[in-house]
């Protein structure tokens, strides 16, 4: 009991030196909103559970869910979920927080101490995570006071809305009373799945992650709260061996089981064919149930929100009543998030019509060769054929450092938040010429040792003129001697000698030598 009331009194007395997101705030005595107590509805769930309100507590964050879960650890000192909690708003992208004025929400293993609890923050009630924490010291990593709080504002923090945050603290506040003296606050980008870590296996951030799941799985395998060390630059995890200072920590049967598992159904969902993505944000993101929602689709919102766990539902409705307060930055939030298809080197990969290819040297033989319609199985016969529809093939998208134009151009506003340029809509004329006549236009030459990129063709003016019912397509007046493949009438040469001394010939002369130059089929 002594040991109670001490740390309840140090837990008043130290509270009052916390700062919520650098709110500043800490005049006066501890306000009546920081002895709220906890819900009945939550203390009937507990006693549903076999949980009492002081034991320890134990909270896990996840960002790409928006979503805080509380844990109890009951008698048989195992944890177990008491409730979901909706997170309102938190900034940033999935990943780490590295300096200061990032706007990102921390992810990692923290630890909360009755003194990191803030009864007068500006933000109604919050508690600060703990961030920056000895695995960001070593790591270089900058900022201070991050924090979950009330409001739905963030900066970098968690804001959960008042009603939320008021019982979190009270959670927070029995367990100390209680006891406890410090829970754990784990922070993840999203749940650690096979399934999430098969999508997001190319993201730059996936060796961190890795590094987080092995604490996830300890604490899912075991229902125990993970110790942590931090050897050199990366996360240990594991028992009282962990927590005495080992670097390379016995791994527990039931934790090893779970990671060889998640490593076969990470592999299979690979091999499948599932696709490697990162998410993107403009700012951040936000638990759907705080979004206002049309009466006709209550139902429908409903049923999406409701969790597979039984243990841990949360009602729409609830939550939806919550006052939120400012919203930071909500045009943010109206963009939503995006998905983007990345390769091995966290590239994004855009998936495009393939143009007509560009003939080998084999190919453009042929095509002179066959020039002469007469010829059974010529190139020039086979044009009669209507050219099927080429099918859609991946292109790789130029690195910024390399090609920075046409990396705006494909990712139009999704990194730069600048607008995509339009395309030109391409003229009748040009839609009818055949992929065949395309592959016959001659290419400029190129300076040798320089790479040709064909990802990003350049196209120089262009001519046609009708050949019976076919186009022909001549890239350089100059050399319309040339665009018939050798096969030039005298006509068409003196036409072309006088075309190259005629600096200023108008674009119909040009058109009248093309025609000339072309062989009748």
């Amino acid at each position: 009991m002594a040991l109670r009331l001490a740390t309840a009194a140090g837990f008043a007395a130290l509270a009052l030196s916390v700062t919520a997101c650098q709110d500043g705030s800490m005049s006066g005595g501890v306000p009546l909103r920081a002895l709220t107590p906890v819900p009945a509805k939550t203390l009937a769930l507990m006693a549903q559970k076999g949980m009492a309100t002081n034991d320890p507590i134990l909270i896990r964050a996840y960002k790409k869910e928006a979503e805080m879960e509380v844990w109890k650890r009951g008698a048989g000192g195992q944890y177990a979920l008491l409730k979901t909690f909706p997170i309102c708003r938190w900034s940033g992208q999935l990943g780490p927080k590295t300096k200061q004025g990032d706007r990102q929400a921390p992810e990692g293993f923290y630890t909360v101490t009755p003194g990191q609890m803030n009864p007068n923050s500006s933000y109604y009630l919050s508690f600060d995570t703990g961030y920056p924490n000895t695995y960001d010291r070593a790591n270089g990593r900058t900022g201070n006071y991050i924090m979950v709080h009330g409001t739905c504002s963030s900066s970098g923090c968690f804001a959960m809305t008042d009603e939320s945050m008021g019982e979190l603290y009270a959670l927070a506040r029995d367990s100390f009373a209680g006891g406890q003296r410090a829970f754990q606050f784990q922070s993840y980008p999203f749940r650690m799945t096979a399934t999430n870590f098969a999508k997001y296996r190319n993201d730059p951030n996936a060796t961190f992650w890795k590094n987080l799941k092995e604490g996830s799985d300890y604490f899912e395998a075991l229902r125990d709260e993970p110790r942590v060390n931090v050897c050199g630059t990366r996360y240990v995890f594991g028992g009282q061996d962990v927590a005495a200072g080992s670097c390379s920590p016995k791994v527990d049967t039931l934790v090893a089981e779970k990671r060889s598992r998640d490593n076969h159904d990470i592999a299979e969902l690979v091999a499948k064919g599932t696709p490697a993505t990162r998410v993107v944000y403009d700012d951040g993101g936000q638990n759907p149930v705080f979004r206002p929602q049309p009466p006709a689709s209550t139902l429908a919102f409903a049923n999406l929100t409701k969790k597979d766990e039984p243990d841990a539902p949360y009602d729409p409705k609830e939550y939806a009543r919550h006052h939120l307060g400012e919203v930071s930055r909500p045009e943010s939030l109206a963009a939503g998030e995006r998905e983007v298809e990345i390769d091995a080197k966290g590239r994004p990969v855009m998936l495009a019509a393939a143009e007509a290819p560009i003939p080998t040297k084999a190919a453009a033989a042929a095509l002179k060769a066959g020039s002469d319609k007469t010829k059974p199985g010529s190139v020039v016969a086979k044009k009669e054929a209507a050219p099927e529809p080429q099918k859609p093939a991946r292109v790789m998208v130029a690195d910024a450092d390399v090609d920075s134009p046409s990396y705006t151009k494909v990712l139009g506003s999704l990194f730069t938040g600048k607008a995509a340029p339009v395309p030109a809509t391409p003229s009748a004329d040009a839609a009818t010429i055949p992929a065949v006549a395309a592959a016959e236009t001659v290419q400029p030459p190129t300076k040798p040792g320089k790479p040709v990129h064909t990802a990003h063709a350049v196209t120089a003016p262009v001519v046609t003129g009708a050949v019976g019912s076919k186009a022909k397509t001549v890239a350089e007046p100059a050399k319309a001697g040339k665009a018939s493949g050798g096969h030039s009438s005298p006509a068409a040469k003196a036409g072309s000698s006088k075309e190259a001394s005629a600096k200023d010939s108008s674009v119909k002369d040009v058109s009248a030598k093309a025609t000339a130059a072309t062989p009748k089929l």
